[in-house]
């Protein structure tokens, strides 16, 4: 399929798109399979024969069958209530868009956002996913094939942050975190503490203790949110872009409204201030 035209009107469904998700991700508490939605689409890129990637292939039923994708049938049906309102919009784009609000509106870091990926009917064979049983060279093996790194290994398995594993979709059960809907650096808190606190540590988790490079990144994080928060954005963007080559003029036109968006909150913060100083000297005249 043709890649979208990212025009004024495109961008104009994206913004209303990320409203609406805003407030479906809110009221539904359902952000954690938001987020996994997000990545299962894009995590199947193999950057050797640019296929798979972030293109919608998941909404697929011979992909969304496959047992890594147990459950997601719930977070596709949730996003077509969105889609039905913006069918300009593409699957690919709204998912990864989803994946983005999921995490803000948690609490989490903002993550820029550029749209125009194309849609695809063409399902990558299964297997492509992480296996949560396994360890860290299955990790690598995984996310270099997608062309990521050690740095993005860690600080995407911190996205764990949100949610909690579902028996009958995983064979696991309970949360990794104390709050599953905050999204935080407690994931790696929680992992350096052991397996006192009683809260979820899959093999995959595990692992990231037993190499040496993964744990350097677990310390770090778990010190530091901000240094988590910043490397998570950008690992989260470099996921979501797999084998999308975005057009410079959509990249522009998201840039300029943000710029624009920023401008005109600045204009209303001085407005307020001029306001407030205004009021502040009627008041001391009065007195």
């Amino acid at each position: 399929m043709a890649a979208p035209i990212v025009d004024a009107e495109y961008l104009k469904q994206i913004n209303k798109a990320r409203r609406e998700l805003r407030s479906l991700i809110a009221n539904r508490n359902c952000a954690p399979i938001m987020l996994r939605l997000a990545w299962h689409d894009a995590g199947t890129y193999d950057a050797q024969s640019k296929t798979g990637g972030p293109n919608g292939s998941i909404r697929n039923e011979e992909e969304f069958n496959h047992g890594a994708n147990s459950g997601l049938k719930i977070a596709l049906d949730l996003c077509e209530s969105v889609k039905a309102k913006h069918p300009k919009i593409t699957y690919a784009d709204l998912y990864q868009l989803a994946g983005v609000v999921a995490v803000e509106v948690t609490g989490g870091p903002d993550i820029s956002f550029v749209p125009g990926r194309k849609d695809s009917n063409v399902c990558p064979r299964e297997g492509r996913l992480p296996d949560a049983k396994q360890g860290f060279q299955h990790l690598r093996d995984v996310f270099y094939r997608m062309g990521l790194s050690d740095k993005d290994i860690v600080a995407l398995s911190g996205g764990h942050t949100l949610g909690r594993a579902h028996p009958e979709r995983s064979g696991f059960d309970g949360p990794w975190t104390q709050e599953p809907l905050k999204f935080d650096n407690s994931y790696f808190v929680e992992l350096l503490k052991g397996e006192s606190d009683g809260l979820l540590k899959l093999p995959t988790d595990k692992t990231l203790l037993e190499d040496p490079e993964f744990r350097r990144y677990v310390e770090i994080y778990a010190k530091d949110e901000d240094a988590f928060f910043k490397d998570y954005s950008e690992s989260h963007k470099k996921l979501s872009e797999l084998g999308f080559n975005s057009n410079p003029s959509a990249a522009k036109a998201v840039a300029d409204s943000t710029v624009l968006a920023q401008s005109a909150f600045g204009v209303a913060i001085a407005a307020a201030v001029v306001a407030l100083s205004y009021f502040y000297e009627i008041r001391k005249r009065m007195k």
